[in-house]
């Protein structure tokens, strides 16, 4: 049996078509005509069957279901994407990464992470986004509209689509769980982001260098190190801040709030680092070991000052001599023993020191008299001395060593 004959040709473009009405039909993506109207709203289609899908979304018709679980679809169309999720096919490979995707859209998406682009533009600033629906959300960042209220309690939400995965929080529902842990997740995009805690897989690549990151967001704050982009700012002060974490640590700062407490002397800090730096002090944990010496610190900074020991680097010289100091602090106490100055005074006798080494009175047995006595006497211990935070260049520091 021979195929039908195409001898209708359209005049716009080379394609040809069987009979005359798939002509008519296919002439429509060139002049823009669309007679088929919905008659429960205004929209307009140029082909019958795209009305036909559309009708269904008013009537809530469903008739295609899937043959694996209980969803049903208003297109057909939307069932096939469905079942790669239980096939697992992703017919549609990235050319940059080589990830595969189910549906091209989810592929045109993602490549827009690669080139940059960012075709849907806010109109209230200049923030652009490779969605529509992150655009949409943005927008309302502008207005303030949360027209999605919680049922269970009074949280209001931006989207539906957050108000669904926030009621999971009230029922407990979990469907999703990891096939190599036993962790269960309220939506899937969570459990896909689980899974790679364990493939390691780091699909988030930076445009302008080599880091890959795990997470979309960790991306983001990253691109800032580049673009030197501060959006958070603080409601007290002028300063800004590449992540939200940044700006809650300084608020801390004008408030005065200190969270994070210590188990073992109710000491208070404003930071969780802090805490677990402070930590250290008590179990005695040295983590940053040099790698010249059998030297170990509690902080990284202080390794760093030490590893410019081994360089013999001493950049802070002496105004009143030519001594020389590796470290800052060290510069700061020397002068004093030129000038005399003895800053840190006693405040049980009349003594007074040029170096704050954690002076404490001690009464002495058998006496009524309180003697000062200097509990430390290593001036460069990092357990007791607070010294001022510096920046270092650790790549320059570790070519030094080599």
């Amino acid at each position: 049996m021979h195929p039908l004959a195409k001898s209708y040709q359209c005049i716009h473009c080379d394609k040809a078509f069987s009979n005359k009405y798939r002509l008519k039909s296919h002439l429509r993506t060139h002049t823009g005509e669309k007679p088929y109207q919905c008659s429960q709203c205004d929209k307009t289609f140029s082909q019958n069957n795209n009305l036909v899908s559309h009708l269904r979304t008013h009537t809530g018709e469903k008739p295609y279901k899937c043959s694996h679980c209980d969803k049903a679809f208003s297109q057909n169309n939307n069932l096939k994407m469905h079942l790669r999720i239980h096939t697992r096919v992703k017919p549609y490979q990235c050319s940059f990464c080589n990830k595969d995707f189910a549906i091209n859209s989810s592929l045109i998406q993602h490549l827009r992470m690669h080139t940059g682009e960012k075709p849907f533009q806010c109109s209230q600033c200049d923030k652009g986004f490779i969605k529509n629906s992150n655009l949409i959300r943005h927008l309302m960042t502008h207005n303030g509209e949360k027209p999605y209220q919680c049922s269970q309690c009074d949280k209001t939400f931006s989207t539906n689509n957050n108000l669904k995965i926030h009621l999971k929080v009230h029922t407990g529902d979990n469907p999703y769980q990891c096939r190599l842990c036993d962790k269960v997740f309220s939506i899937n995009s969570s459990l896909i982001i689980h899974q790679r805690t364990h493939s390691g897989e780091k699909p988030h690549q930076c445009r302008y260098c080599d880091k890959k990151f795990s997470y979309n967001a960790n991306l983001i704050c990253h691109l800032r190190t580049h673009t030197g982009e501060k959006p958070y700012k603080c409601s007290h002060c002028n300063k800004t801040f590449s992540q939200s974490g940044g700006l809650n640590m300084h608020v801390r700062t004008h408030t005065g709030e200190k969270p994070y407490q210590c188990s073992l002397c109710n000491k208070d800090f404003a930071t969780n680092s802090r805490l677990t730096e402070h930590l250290r002090i008590h179990t005695g944990v040295k983590p940053f070991k040099c790698s010249q010496c059998d030297k170990a610190f509690i902080k990284k900074s202080i390794l760093m000052r030490h590893l410019i020991t081994h360089t013999g680097y001493n950049p802070n010289k002496c105004s009143y001599c030519d001594k020389t100091f590796s470290q800052n602090n060290s510069l700061v106490n020397h002068p004093r023993t030129h000038t005399g100055e003895k800053p840190y005074k006693c405040s049980h006798c009349d003594k007074a020191f040029s170096q704050n080494n954690l002076i404490e009175p001690k009464v002495e047995e058998n006496k009524d008299v309180i003697n000062c006595v200097n509990m430390y006497t290593n001036n460069s211990s990092e357990e007791q001395i607070e010294v001022k935070e510096e920046k270092f260049d650790f790549a320059s520091i570790q070519k030094q060593l080599l």
